[in-house]
């Protein structure tokens, strides 16, 4: 085989109708078309055969000369066009590696390709945010899955809330989601809630459990997930999760109470304030309140269940007089005390306020 592209090669071509032949022709067509050495003359023929060469009548040619091009960024876009919208056989490994395609190329693939020439877009090493919001609007479920699943692609928080939308309950979908190595609180709270459903379906299915023992064990485990979110989020974060638990009616009495004796006032604060319909600022001076008067209008406020007072303010009282000690472990020996601390205090509470608080913190108890 010569070592440059000849007249020869272009005559070879047009004479021999093998489909091998013109597919080994491809082949080396697509290994001197990268090269630095060639003349003005030598780039216009080799571009003139690619081009005879991608609309070859046999499939193997192009799939050849695709995939043999695939990673070339010097090949002209109107034959990366051309195999972009050919057959799966020749477009798919072209469309998932080719950086000739613009994002306009993209979105265009996209909105008329099938669902695997969608999924090869979501699999490509650099997926912008404009292609990933086509993609997440009107992509198939299979390219949405390899888009949530694809950590190069940049999928921004409104944009996975948008695929959990649509795909509710797919697991191929919130699957990759999971495994992704950082996620939105937000988009977690959703997930960790979607997968609690899923396990309360198994358990009364395969299980035989009640449904209502089943929504037990669901809640609990939805809720120390929930809560394992909180930690380390921002006043921006936590406000968006507060305000979509809230939405969901997953911000719940028992997830308050839980927040509160791990010490965490904030979540409790920001909480109150949603429900109550004030100003976190306004949340924070009533819970704070040195008369204690305030806390107690602000919880009249929030509709929640008036035998839930008693051991919030408990709570509440403990979270500011335990302080930590900056030493290892801090963290566990404060939410150890504090729990300590409320179970001493009981004997304030009539009796089915202690069972109702006692049931919310026996995991709690257990783990500390």
């Amino acid at each position: 085989m010569s070592e440059s592209l000849s007249k020869q090669d272009v005559q070879r071509l047009l004479q021999d109708p093998s489909p091998t032949t013109r597919a080994e022709m491809a082949g080396k067509v697509a290994s001197h078309f990268g090269a630095q050495g060639l003349s003005p003359s030598e780039r216009v023929l080799a571009e003139d055969i690619v081009r005879i060469l991608a609309r070859d009548v046999a499939t193997q040619v192009r799939a050849a000369l695709a995939d043999s091009l695939k990673s070339n960024p010097n090949l002209p876009r109107d034959v990366a066009l051309s195999m972009a919208r050919d057959v799966e056989q020749v477009s798919l490994p072209f469309i998932e590696v080719s950086t000739v395609l613009t994002d306009c190329d993209l979105v265009e693939i996209i909105r008329t390709g099938s669902s695997d020439k969608q999924a090869a877009v979501a699999k490509r090493a650099e997926v912008s945010e404009a292609v990933a919001g086509v993609l997440v609007e009107t992509g198939s479920e299979k390219a949405v899955a390899a888009l949530m699943g694809n950590e190069s692609a940049k999928v921004t928080e409104s944009q996975m809330g948008r695929a959990l939308d649509r795909f509710a309950g797919s697991e191929s979908v919130a699957g990759p989601m999971v495994n992704r190595a950082k996620l939105p609180v937000t988009v977690a709270e959703r997930l960790v809630a979607l997968v609690s459903e899923q396990l309360k379906e198994r358990l009364v299915a395969k299980h035989e459990l009640p449904a209502d023992m089943a929504t037990d064990i669901v809640l609990q485990t939805r809720e120390k997930a929930t809560y394992g979110l909180v930690g380390g989020a921002g006043e921006a974060e936590l406000e968006k999760l507060v305000t979509q638990l809230k939405r969901g009616n997953r911000l719940t009495p028992s997830l308050m109470v839980r927040a509160l004796c791990m010490g965490d006032v904030p979540f409790f604060e920001m909480a109150m304030a949603q429900l109550g319909g004030v100003p976190l600022v306004n949340s924070r001076l009533l819970i704070h309140d040195a008369g204690k008067m305030g806390m107690k209008s602000l919880f009249d406020r929030t509709g929640l269940p008036p035998k839930l007072y008693p051991a919030m303010r408990i709570a509440l009282d403990v979270a500011s007089e335990t302080e930590f000690d900056g030493g290892d472990r801090d963290l566990e020996r404060h939410r150890r005390r504090m729990l300590e601390r409320i179970l001493t205090q009981f004997e304030e509470l009539a009796s089915d306020d202690i069972d109702y608080l006692l049931e919310k913190l026996s995991d709690l108890t257990a783990a500390a």
